[in-house]
């Protein structure tokens, strides 16, 4: 959960506060009476150990007990009874000597978000959910906080990607279509000027392409290879910039570490999609102009994947907005650049 803000809460404790709700997190703010299971374990203080046993084989338990509650004559809570405890106490001692008095209870008309913040800030494996005259109407078990953590966490990635792409999704949902068409469209421009630039490279080989037409087959797996790597690369910077401030040493160490993968990675592709080439069309000359642009291709994308983020970064600029387009745009032009330049040459 992202908390913006820490405040007092009327309980005297301490709450989240969202100034700024994550999208999605409205159901954080409905009753914890709702989500509580309600097959609660309740024993009576005046039972002893073995009365405590033997109603528990009667009546069985529920479907997950953490701890067993203790209530008194009139069914209020009155203590709480740790499994362990329980099971390790002399037989005739009374549950009222062995159980924990001071137990941290959660209001039924407490929101589900207020029973989270009890698990972070009591780290108890579970809480009773009382009335007003304290009596358990439910329990809420550490898997709500689980749940609600995953799916806040998932839905943080998924808007993380779109980020990546050109636009934040906090923006455009619920927008209207103009709205939306304001925020989208001037990161699309990036990829229809990149896309225009590849066309005019592309007309400006035609002869080569005549010359081999192989070179036409293999050029989107060429362009979808480095885009991948670019996109990979990028997301790692994305990701450490969060932490790091992208100074100069830290450049140059993560370059030299992205130099390394992309040498690996571009030989690797570059020497399948040779061979590929080579078993298929017998043409060793094309075999080698494709698999060594692919070589270079995917160095070229490691490089922008990292330079393009961390330069965003340093110029105050969101890297999530911008970065995608601007690395998808430079990595697709010195890829056709790489591609068609060694086939020239060498065919």
């Amino acid at each position: 959960m992202r908390c913006r803000e820490r405040a007092r809460c009327s309980s005297g404790s301490l709450c989240y506060n969202f100034c700024q709700m994550t999208p999605g997190t409205e159901h954080l703010h409905q009753p914890v009476s709702a989500v509580a299971r309600k097959d609660v374990a309740t024993l009576r203080q005046d039972f002893t150990v073995q009365q405590a046993l033997d109603t528990i084989r009667q009546r069985g338990v529920g479907e997950k007990i953490i701890y067993f509650y203790v209530v008194d004559a009139d069914d209020r809570l009155a203590g709480v009874l740790p499994t362990r405890r329980l099971l390790t106490a002399p037989l005739e001692q009374r549950l009222s000597d062995v159980m924990i008095s001071r137990v941290v209870a959660i209001p039924q008309t407490a929101s589900v978000l207020e029973a989270c913040e009890a698990f972070v800030l009591h780290k108890f494996l579970a809480f009773p959910v009382v009335d007003d005259e304290r009596r358990i109407v439910g329990v809420v078990d550490v898997g709500l906080l689980s749940e609600e953590a995953f799916d806040i966490a998932e839905r943080e990635q998924t808007e993380a990607m779109f980020e990546a792409i050109g636009f934040r999704v906090s923006q455009v949902r619920d927008a209207s279509p103009v709205r939306a068409f304001r925020f989208r469209f001037p990161w699309l421009l990036a990829t229809i000027a990149s896309g225009t630039l590849c066309a005019l490279l592309a007309s400006a080989y035609e002869v080569t392409l005549a010359k081999s037409i192989v070179l036409a087959f293999f050029l989107t797996m060429v362009l979808g290879l480095a885009e991948s790597v670019s996109i990979q690369s990028m997301t790692v910077t994305i990701q450490a910039l969060r932490a790091t401030p992208p100074t100069f040493g830290w450049y140059v160490r993560a370059f030299r570490r992205e130099a390394g993968t992309a040498a690996l990675l571009g030989a690797a592709c570059g020497t399948v999609v040779g061979l590929i080439v080579w078993l298929w069309r017998g043409t060793g000359l094309a075999a080698f102009a494709i698999g060594g642009s692919i070589s270079l291709a995917l160095c070229a994308a490691c490089f922008f994947g990292l330079t393009v983020p961390a330069l965003l970064h340093a110029l105050k600029l969101d890297p999530k907005i911008a970065a995608g387009p601007v690395t998808l745009a430079f990595t697709d032009i010195f890829t056709l650049l790489f591609y068609f330049g060694l086939a020239a040459l060498l065919l």
